[in-house]
C-alpha cells in the first residue's frame, strides 16, 4: 500500500477565542478527537441524539464506553420537536438519574435542534456542565453547534429561552453528510450563503461557479465552503459571545426567517426559511436606498441556483409582522433588521416605516 493511502486524513482546525477557547474539527473519521476535548476528569457522558440517529448515538455511546467512559443514552424526538421544555426535562431526569456531577459531561449528536437542545441541558443542569457538539447536518456544522448559543422553543416563538454556554469543541465529520437528503443539505447552505453576503465573498463566487458541486458530500468545494463558514461565525463569536455586536450580522435574513418558521408550525426548513428572509432584507435594504440593485439580483440568482424559495405567501403578512415583533432583535416596538449596505458591509435598519416593509414584502409575494 502506498504511503499516501496509509496518510491519515486532513483535519482543519478552526479556533473559536473568548473566555472559553475552544476548536471546530473539520475533516472525516473526526470521533476519537472526542475524549481529548471531553478533557480531564470527566467520568460520565450523555449522548443526547434524536430517535432518527439511534444506531449513530448507540455507535457514539460504545466508542466512549470503550474509552473508559460510563455512557448513558438520551433519545430525543426529531426535529424541532425537540426543542421543549418537556424535553429539557427528560434530560435533566436522566442526568439527575444518574447521578451526573459538574465534573461530568454531554454529547450532542445530531442536526442543530438536538445541538439547541442538548447544549441548553448541559448549561441549565447545575448551572453549567461541560458539552461537545458532534452536527450530523450541514446546517448545524455551520450555524447551530458553533457560538455557544443553546434554547429551546416555546409556543410564542423560536429560541426564545436559552442561554450562552459554548461547547468544549465541535466535530464537524463531513462524512456524515453522505446520508443527509439533498432537500437537506441545499437548506443547510442558506447559512452558508448568508455567511458569504455577510462577510466572506469568495463563498459567494464559488457557488456562483459551481451551484452543482455543493450537493457533493465529498466535493472538495463543500469542505471549502464549510471550512469558510465556520470561520466567518468563529471570528464574529470570538468578538461577541453575547449578541450585543459584531455577532448580530449572523442573524441576516431570520427576523423573517424565523416569523415564517413559527407560522408555518416548523413544517418549513429552516434554511428555506431564511432564504426567503435574505431575499427580504435585501429588497427591504434596497427600497431604503442603501443597497444597489444589483446585488438584490445576486441573493436571487446564487439562492435561486440552490433550488433554495425565494418568495412566500402573500397573505400572511399580517401573522408574520406580529411574530416578528417578538424577534430577539427587537427593542420595545422597534424592529430591528440585519440588513446590507453591499456584500460583507452589514448595518441594521431599526424601525422601517411599515409602508416600507409592506413594499419589501409584495416584492416577495406569491399567491
Amino acid at each position: 500500500m502506498s504511503e499516501q493511502s496509509t496518510a491519515p486524513a486532513p483535519v482543519t482546525r478552526i479556533p473559536v477565542g473568548g473566555e472559553r477557547p475552544y476548536e471546530v474539527l473539520v475533516g472525516r473519521g473526526l470521533l476519537g478527537e472526542l475524549p481529548r476535548m471531553l478533557g480531564e476528569g470527566v467520568r460520565k457522558v450523555l449522548v443526547v441524539h434524536p430517535r432518527a440517529l439511534r444506531t449513530t448515538g448507540e455507535a457514539v455511546q460504545e466508542d466512549l464506553r470503550s474509552a473508559g467512559y460510563e455512557a448513558l443514552l438520551a433519545e430525543v424526538p426529531d426535529d424541532e420537536d425537540a426543542k421543549s421544555a418537556q424535553v429539557a426535562a427528560f434530560c435533566w431526569g436522566v442526568l439527575g438519574q444518574a447521578s451526573f456531577t459538574r465534573s461530568d459531561a454531554v454529547v450532542a449528536v445530531g442536526g442543530g435542534t438536538v445541538t439547541d437542545l442538548a447544549g441548553f441541558v448541559a448549561a441549565t443542569w447545575l448551572r453549567g456542565v461541560r458539552f461537545v457538539n458532534v452536527p450530523t447536518t450541514l446546517l448545524a456544522m455551520v450555524d447551530a453547534a458553533v457560538g455557544g448559543k443553546t434554547g429551546i422553543n416555546t409556543a410564542e416563538g423560536k429560541n426564545l429561552v436559552g442561554a450562552f454556554h459554548p461547547p468544549a469543541g465541535v466535530l464537524c465529520d463531513l462524512g456524515a453528510l453522505e446520508t443527509l437528503p439533498t432537500n437537506d443539505l441545499l437548506a443547510g447552505m442558506a447559512e452558508v450563503v448568508k455567511c458569504g453576503f455577510v462577510a466572506d465573498p469568495v463563498i459567494l463566487e464559488r457557488v456562483e461557479a459551481d451551484p452543482q458541486a455543493v450537493r457533493d458530500p465529498a466535493s472538495p468545494v463543500l469542505r471549502e465552503l464549510v471550512e469558510r463558514a465556520v470561520a466567518v461565525k468563529a471570528e464574529l463569536v470570538s468578538r461577541d459571545l453575547r449578541d450585543l455586536g459584531d455577532r448580530e450580522v449572523l442573524n441576516y435574513g431570520h427576523t423573517l426567517g424565523h416569523a415564517i418558521e413559527l407560522t408555518e408550525r416548523f413544517a418549513w426548513r429552516h434554511g428555506a426559511a431564511v432564504s426567503v428572509g435574505m431575499v427580504f432584507a435585501a429588497e427591504l435594504a434596497a427600497l431604503a436606498g442603501r443597497l444597489d440593485e444589483s446585488v438584490v439580483a445576486r441573493h436571487r440568482a446564487v439562492l435561486g441556483s440552490l433550488g433554495l424559495p425565494l418568495t412566500y405567501r402573500g397573505d400572511r403578512w399580517p401573522q408574520l409582522l406580529q411574530a416578528m415583533g417578538r424577534d430577539k432583535k427587537s427593542r420595545g416596538d422597534l424592529l430591528r433588521f440585519v440588513v446590507l449596505d453591499d456584500v460583507a458591509r452589514p448595518t441594521r435598519l431599526e424601525g422601517p416605516d411599515p409602508q416600507l416593509l409592506a413594499a419589501a414584502y409584495a416584492s416577495i409575494s406569491r399567491d
